[in-house]
């Protein structure tokens, strides 16, 4: 005869795990799926009143404080003085330089796109201007601390 520690292992062993009728994975990971094993032993927990997690109670607010609620407002009117203003140094001339050659290389390509041929070193070359203006947009890039359109969590404003 099993003594008690065995009957109640036994008894936890056959609880634990999904049957076999409703195992979507078919022996395979289970990382997304719910716990069920867990939430049948929370439910028995709190059913014989032993959950020692105590009483559910929620812990989401319903209301806004004043300073979180300003965060989220947005001021139409804003115009930040920083943000449009022409280029005043070498690498903000050469970022126009990038956008120039992007948008040059943007309009080149519809032009090509509608000639009755298409030759292959016009598509080539339109393609290399494209990406020599793109990449050199990340090396004329600047301090991302320095942009405007950022708040102090990094977040676009």
């Amino acid at each position: 005869m099993p003594n008690r520690a065995e009957r109640r292992k036994a008894a936890k062993d056959q609880r634990r795990g999904v049957p076999s009728q409703y195992d979507q994975t078919r022996g395979r990971a289970r990382s997304g799926m719910l716990d069920e094993y867990a939430l049948q032993e929370k439910s028995r927990r709190i059913q014989e009143g032993v959950d020692d997690s105590g009483v559910w109670k929620p812990s989401a607010r319903t209301e806004v404080d004043e300073e979180v609620k300003s965060v989220f407002e947005a001021n139409p009117n804003y115009q930040d003085p920083k943000a449009f203003k022409a280029p005043h140094s070498v690498r903000q001339w050469f970022r126009v330089g990038s956008w120039t050659l992007i948008a040059l290389s943007v309009i080149a390509f519809f032009v090509v796109m509608w000639l009755p041929t298409h030759p292959l070193w016009l598509i080539l070359t339109v393609s290399v201007v494209f990406v020599v203006g793109v990449l050199s947009l990340f090396f004329t890039a600047g301090n991302y601390r320095n942009n405007p359109n950022l708040d102090a969590n990094g977040t676009a404003v």
